[in-house]
């Protein structure tokens, strides 16, 4: 008879699947190895939605179903899934937010806002307030809540790798109060300070002006093929084409290349931070 081990069904609704999806296996006599035989996933991949990890993805969804013969349960399930793991962040976004956790690294560039995953409530607060000024109280928190989450990625002291570079405009034009501002660039700092982060700044007459427009999220796996992700206000793209990501990433580099050392960017920043809060404000 199949024993749900390890797995803690209560915790939420992809773990709960995921303890279903298990038992439904074990019942069945199969290992991970043979449930996976004849789909393009791997055993790890399969694991990790079984502990609750990863979000099924519909075609694997339907080869279970198949194998098991669970009558498309499993795929008429995906969508409870998504929606549990998607929280308050924006639906093109959930899956983003997901795979940053299993990221091996991230390198990331914005020219208009400090990202998501660096910043304090204060400056949290001003972006999704501006952007979503219709939201309730409760549902403004909620995104507040979520984005904070987020960086709980640099909880761990070495994985994910994150390398970000920030235009210089982001470090002068605040959002937010001067006290607020020098604690967002001390957070950032004291991250870069602790080897936790790696910040770049590029300045203002970097010659890169035509690989600015767009903000880039690139994140490489252990197992799996590595993504980009842009945005705007209201919408996210996401590529995962091999020859389009390289594309991208040799247009990071150049940014990277573009941009000043991280211990004269670091020194930039901590300067900044200190004129926030002592005054006079950086012009």
């Amino acid at each position: 008879m199949a024993t749900r081990k390890e797995i803690d069904g209560s915790a939420g609704v992809p773990q709960f699947y995921g303890n279903e999806l298990r038992f439904k296996r074990e019942e069945a006599g199969l290992t991970l190895e043979k449930l996976v035989d004849g789909s393009f996933f791997g055993i790890t991949y399969l694991s990790e939605i079984e502990h609750g990890h990863r979000r099924m993805p519909v075609e694997l969804a339907r080869h279970v179903d198949r194998v098991l013969g669970t009558d498309g349960f499993f795929e008429r399930r995906c969508d409870d899934v998504r929606k549990a793991k998607q929280g308050a962040h924006a639906a093109f976004f959930a899956p983003v937010a997901e795979a940053e956790t299993r990221a091996r690294s991230i390198g990331q560039w914005s020219g208009t806002l400090i990202p998501g995953l660096l910043q304090t409530r204060a400056y949290a607060q001003a972006v999704i307030g501006y952007t979503h000024s219709l939201d309730t109280a409760e549902e403004v928190e909620a995104k507040i809540g979520a984005r904070l989450q987020r960086a709980r990625l640099f909880d761990d002291p070495k994985k994910p790798e994150y390398w970000v570079i920030l235009h210089e405009s982001l470090v002068h034009h605040s959002i937010i109060p001067p006290v607020e501002m020098a604690e967002q660039l001390e957070q950032i700092a004291a991250l870069a300070r602790h080897s936790r982060i790696v910040v770049q700044i590029l300045p203002w007459n970097g010659p890169t002006r035509a690989l600015t427009e767009l903000p880039l999220l690139l994140m490489d796996f252990d197992d799996e093929p590595p993504l980009l992700y842009t945005e705007g206000p209201y919408h996210g793209q996401t590529i995962d084409d091999p020859a389009l990501v390289m594309l991208y990433r040799k247009a990071y580099d150049r940014l990277r290349g573009a941009a000043l050392p991280p211990e004269v960017s670091l020194a930039l920043v901590e300067k900044a931070a200190e004129e926030y809060r002592n005054g006079p404000h950086p012009s």
